[in-house]
């Protein structure tokens, strides 16, 4: 097919909404690669250099020349409206079939049908879909002209947003057409990942790559250890950062929290995460708009936003590698001469990050009892089922079902709900694979902490180790920010991290299959329920959290402080009707820890303590516990009532750590049942588990 120079450039005057501008370096290349049907082409360039433009000015040469439509495999939803919008700034006809839009499934299908599609967008998980690849892909499959895959890093093992579906990419591409145009583009790709894509995609697969640099871009590590520092720096210096930008957080918590102590020093910010929802299309835009000073975001904020006007990225705690972070601290200054790049480590995220490092992969301990419950049930179970069989939480349950399906061969496959056992056992490789990138994970936290130690050479060190050539590096001129902490502001900081009042909500229904020792199942009546509860903080947070667990494991006995600032807790919940009296959960572990922490505690809000509960048998810790089935059976028949008859009236029931809310639950159902007035919980420590 023969590339018309002039109607490409139409097209990207188009797109971009600018009658002057012109190809970058590498850009008409690749289309012009594309569109001849050269062979398989591998793109490479950094955040913001134009990768959408190639396929998409491909994509509509080629429907112009009466070629069928491409299919563009994308990770993530917020990438796909972006990817949308700015296909129909180029009269493209772009369609999706995501888990997010299946009321229009039929009509996208109906499009694909009557050739009415320029492009159609999906996820790498619609390939695992048998109805997608049956009903619809195979419809259309000898009619696709081109196969874009973006973001294809997360096809290698290697690579940092290992995408578990991406791995039905290499099966395909083994079975494609040999002159099928074939397009992959990512920003992030070491030698190590170009070797993979090069050994999925084919051995004559060519690369284009461009320079890694971001010479607009002035970067700066700060270490600040303490949640507290950072929160006060971030107070101070926000407010002077050029423009708008980001704050990325590692979990969810932190960027609700951070987002909630900038709005209480009255900055305009919000928090965006995974958890969002429908919202995040209306965040998005309050930046697109300039209207929030900045969205602090975990990494859902990441692929899929488009801002090439950003001032600034900064990081609340380091991210798990290096390729990570050249990602996300490369959303700034895409279109500015000059952008804030600042990381500020704190001392829990080593911790955050070896969490997500163990939980990537299932254990074997994980699997095998999996495979074991499936083993036991020849008709399949349903992951509801699971959840009654193994000690595995639903998204340790779901992970695993993924991970074990998308071996080849697989042994389980999905009939309708259930999952079922087949012939083939799960070979050494899956093991062999799991070690590997785990070892190599820890080797990208390392590299990420020698970045955090870096005085100067910032960027130099983010190019050597994603392979590239950092003799160019040219920083802007800009001063670095301060690294001190203006000390009124770190003691509203600490102020703010100790508010108290986080809440327990009651749990209305037994779990399923109800609890045979307590002979209870179904909805829980509200005479039997316990209220609405308060915990003072979360567990191991930079408030009340570090003084719970030094209590708990260190010294044996919760500190006076924490005493105090329960009893103010109380005074500024004031839960009508008031608690009378006050009990606690019991422990056979450590039988005087609650206790006698509940009963200083009503010593100062001038109540009588009673021991009115009693542990009957010992069962393993609830943290040990992994769903809410197996919490709720782990509490059944343990706890009984010790004291009848039990005083009158309302009750305080005090306990150290609230996880599943099972045992408060039981406990306030035993108390309520015994003639108590209503039960309010109050525990020192949430888990915080996100």
């Amino acid at each position: 097919m023969t590339y018309d120079p002039r109607r490409a450039l139409e097209l990207l005057r188009e797109g971009t909404r600018r009658r002057d501008t012109g190809f970058r370096e590498g850009q008409e290349e690749a289309i012009r690669h594309v569109v001849e049907a050269r062979g398989r082409l591998l793109v490479v360039q950094r955040t913001g250099w134009g990768k959408s433009f190639v396929y998409f000015i491909a994509t509509r040469l080629l429907r112009e020349a009466g070629a069928g439509p491409a299919l563009l495999i994308s990770p993530l939803l917020s990438l796909m409206r972006n990817q949308i919008a700015a296909a129909e700034r180029m009269g493209i006809r772009a369609i999706r079939i995501t888990s997010d839009n299946q009321d229009r499934w039929q009509d996208a299908e109906a499009c694909l049908r009557r050739d009415e599609a320029d492009i159609l967008l999906i996820s790498p998980e619609r390939l695992g879909n048998d109805r997608f690849r049956t009903e619809v892909l195979a419809e259309v499959a000898e009619r696709i002209s081109l196969l874009v895959i973006d973001e294809a890093h997360c096809i290698s093992d290697w690579g940092h947003d290992f995408r578990p579906h991406y791995r039905l990419i290499e099966r395909i591409a083994r079975t494609l057409p040999a002159n099928l145009r074939l397009l992959a583009t990512t920003a992030t790709a070491n030698d190590r990942v170009m070797g993979d894509l090069a050994a999925v995609l084919g051995p004559n697969l060519e690369v284009l790559r461009g320079g890694l640099g971001r010479p607009s871009l002035m970067l700066q590590t700060i270490r600040l250890p303490r949640q507290s520092q950072r929160l006060a720096w971030l107070a101070e210096q926000l407010p002077a950062l050029p423009g708008h930008g980001i704050i990325y957080t590692l979990t969810v918590r932190d960027a609700v929290q951070v987002a909630e102590w900038l709005r209480s020093r009255e900055l305009p910010v919000e928090s965006y995460t995974g958890q969002t929802g429908d919202g995040r299309e209306a965040l998005e835009q309050l930046l697109l708009d300039n209207r929030v000073k900045a969205l602090v975001a975990t990494t859902a904020l990441g692929m899929g936003f488009d801002k090439p006007d950003l001032g600034f990225v900064i990081h609340y705690q380091a991210p798990g590698s290096v390729v990570a972070y050249y990602q996300q601290v490369g959303r700034a200054g895409r279109a500015l001469d000059r952008a804030y790049g600042v990381l500020l480590s704190g001392e829990e995220e080593t911790d955050i990050t070896d969490y997500f490092i163990a939980g990537a992969f299932p254990t074997r301990g994980e699997v095998r009892q999996v495979i074991d419950a499936l083993d036991a049930a020849p008709d399949g179970l349903s992951i509801p089922n699971l959840l009654g069989r193994v000690n595995l939480s639903s998204g340790r349950i779901e992970k695993t079902m993924a991970l074990l399906s998308l071996e080849s061969p697989a042994p389980i496959a999905k009939q309708g709900t259930k999952w079922q056992l087949t012939a083939a056992d799960l070979s050494s490789g899956f093991w062999e694979r799991a070690e590997r990138l785990t070892d190599l994970r820890h080797e990208e936290q390392r590299q990420m902490q020698e970045y955090v130690m870096l005085e100067s050479g910032h960027m130099e060190f983010l190019i050597r180790a994603l392979d590239g050539d950092p003799e160019t590096v040219r920083p802007p001129n800009l001063p670095p920010l301060p690294t001190e902490v203006e000390p009124g502001l770190l003691q509203e900081a600490v102020t703010f991290l100790r508010r108290t009042g986080l809440p327990i909500k009651p749990r209305e229904r037994w779990p399923a299959g109800g609890l045979p020792r307590c002979d209870v199942r179904g909805s829980i009546s509200s005479e039997h329920r316990a209220e609405a509860g308060k915990a003072l903080c979360i567990w191991g947070d930079a408030g009340w959290g570090g003084l719970v667990r030094r209590g708990k494991y260190r010294d044996g006995r919760f500190a006076d402080d924490l005493v105090r600032a329960c009893a103010a807790l109380m005074a500024q919940w004031t839960p009508r009707p008031a608690p009378e009296w006050v009990t606690c959960i019991p422990s056979r572990r450590r039988p005087s820890l609650v206790p006698d922490f509940a009963e200083r505690l009503a010593t100062e809000m001038g109540l009588p303590f009673h021991r009115s509960l009693s542990k009957v048998e010992d069962r393993a810790e609830q943290k040990s516990m992994a769903n809410s089935v197996q919490q709720a059976r782990n509490v059944d028949g343990s706890l009984a009532v010790s004291q009848e008859p039990l005083p009158g009236g309302p009750v305080l029931l005090v306990d150290d750590m609230v996880d599943s809310r099972w045992t408060l639950t039981v406990a306030a159902w035993l108390l309520r049942s015994k003639g108590s007035g209503a039960v309010w919980p109050l525990a020192l420590a949430l888990t915080g588990h996100d």
